[in-house]
């Protein structure tokens, strides 16, 4: 009999060897269990959950990923690394004392939809398999509030990442500094997340669908502290690590560092290819602040002064290379064209003409006329906002002409994928909904589609069941005929019967 550590409370289980599922007698919870055929990898394994359960997600996901070095086929490696990519925290519920997922890391993804779900239930046993789809389902409705909340919150420009409190619950020097940059900034005329301030009309509530919508949102992450220990605290490096990976996955965000009364080289190592910002120089304010209006104004058009007209240049230099990009439009070469439309920007930045044929190529048109029965909400993305803010009257007339009939046109195809998803019932009707909903970018279009996407899994496994005792009915009634044998024909007509039972749970 091996000991093994409640993935919930960390209390130890005793586990008979080859089981995969137990009950631990502290907590009450029901849980899975990993493959545990040597003492190497169940010392991996309670390491893991160690750094798991105090919420160092990115490191206990290291550990996990070595586990599946060793054995690719480990169902319970698999959940983990779910539980980790979406910061589950399992918390007691004060009226019924049971543990409860609480989501910390929430993602844009379905947890149906993730990789790691999907090879923990392909090598999962029965019992297993079982325990990882209820959990997901909670957890999918977890995360579908969250978005739901975080759809709602304003964008933020900058976000300040720091260490509140100390380990005797006092206000950290951290937390003062980032106060002065918070006021600065908030001056300056910036959005700033500081939780401090933001959060605290947020009491008694979830702070995850806040903190998902500022990092998101957020063009400047400021991390600052003065101990190396503050920068590695888990909360802290919680924000950073997960604004880094949107930063490795494409998104335009800078991450400044910013440290005092400490060594730089003491950073984390993640910082190292970053410029850090020593807090304690003359004039750190004024610079790091100028820093961030650049940054941030470089996304967005210098705003006119009253009774200046903004124009393009005209520049020769330029018209040969946007001639170019409309003729790849035309062919239909979208990234050509996105290609020589940046290469206009950079000797004019305020050329109408190349954000347009940028419009054009990130919705796969080739005339602003198309536009108009393109299914995606584009009107707020950045090339459409450039093209109203430097176009002639003319262009933006023509290009205000074509929205008004693509809004007509998107709530009608918003409104049909509404009108298919409350009529579906298969898994077919529930993905045909969802397609209509995905990258759409309109309304809770994005809520939508987990919503059908999860309908769809679920409905998945009901035509399964549906298809399994149907067999099995038809099977029994053959043995029964052939046989004369009416308790046989009795159970085949309770399959059947069963048949109709999950049918109308599909319909309900």
């Amino acid at each position: 009999m091996a000991l093994f550590k409640c993935k919930m409370c960390g209390g130890a289980l005793e586990v008979t060897t080859g089981e995969t599922v137990a009950v631990c007698e502290y907590c009450g919870t029901k849980q899975t269990l990993p493959k545990l055929d040597d003492e190497k990898k169940a010392n991996l394994y309670d390491r893991a959950n160690h750094f798991r359960r105090g919420n160092d997600f990115d490191k206990a996901a290291a550990i996990y990923e070595q586990i599946l070095d060793a054995d690719t086929e480990d169902a319970e490696a698999y959940w983990s690394l779910v539980l980790c990519r979406y910061g589950i925290e399992y918390v007691e519920d004060p009226a019924s004392h049971k543990r409860i997922p609480t989501v910390n890391r929430a993602q844009f993804t379905s947890i149906f939809a993730d990789e790691d779900y999907k090879s923990a239930i392909k090598y999962a046993d029965g019992y297993q398999k079982e325990i990882y789809e209820q959990e997901a389902k909670t957890i999918d409705g977890i995360q579908k509030e969250i978005l739901l909340i975080s759809q709602k919150e304003e964008p933020f420009d900058v976000f300040i990442c720091y260490k509140e409190t100390d380990a005797n619950g006092r206000r950290t020097q951290d937390s003062v500094l980032a106060n002065d940059l918070y006021h600065q900034l908030t001056q300056e005329g910036f959005k700033v997340f500081f939780s401090r301030i933001t959060l605290e009309d947020k009491l008694g509530t979830a702070y995850e669908p806040y903190i998902f919508a500022a990092l998101n949102s957020a063009k400047v992450m400021v991390v600052l502290g003065t101990k190396a220990e503050y920068f590695n605290a888990v909360w802290v490096k919680n924000e950073w690590s997960r604004y880094l990976t949107l930063i490795k996955n494409g998104a335009k965000k800078t991450l400044i560092p910013a440290y005092r009364d400490m060594d730089p080289y003491d950073l984390p190592d993640e910082f190292s290819h970053l410029q850090a910002q020593d807090m304690s120089k003359l004039g750190f304010m004024q610079d790091l602040i100028r820093g961030i209006k650049k940054i941030i104004q470089a996304g967005e058009p210098k705003a006119a002064a009253v009774g200046e007209t903004v124009v393009s240049s005209g520049s020769t230099n330029v018209a040969p290379l946007l001639r170019r990009a409309f003729m790849f439009l035309e062919d239909g070469d979208w990234k050509s064209a996105n290609d020589y439309c940046e290469k206009v920007l950079d000797i004019e930045p305020e050329n109408a003409g190349a954000y347009l044929g940028k419009l054009l190529a990130e919705n796969r048109v080739k005339k602003i006329d198309n536009l108009k029965n393109v299914k995606r909400y584009f009107v707020r993305s950045d090339s459409c906002k450039k093209v109203m803010f430097f176009g002639d009257e003319k262009l933006k007339a023509e290009l205000k002409e074509c929205i008004k009939e693509f809004e007509v046109n998107i709530e009608r195809y918003y409104a049909d994928g509404v009108e298919k998803m409350n009529k579906a019932h298969t898994k077919y009707q529930y993905e045909e909904a969802a397609d209509i909903f995905q990258g759409l970018r309109y309304k809770d279009s994005d809520i939508l589609y987990l919503r059908c996407h999860s309908e769809a899994v679920e409905t998945a496994d009901l035509e399964k069941e549906k298809k399994e005792i149907y067999f099995r009915g038809r099977s029994l009634a053959t043995t029964g005929k052939r046989n004369h044998d009416t308790a046989i024909l009795e159970k085949a007509i309770k399959c059947l019967k069963q048949v109709k039972t999950t049918m109308k749970m599909q319909k309900s």
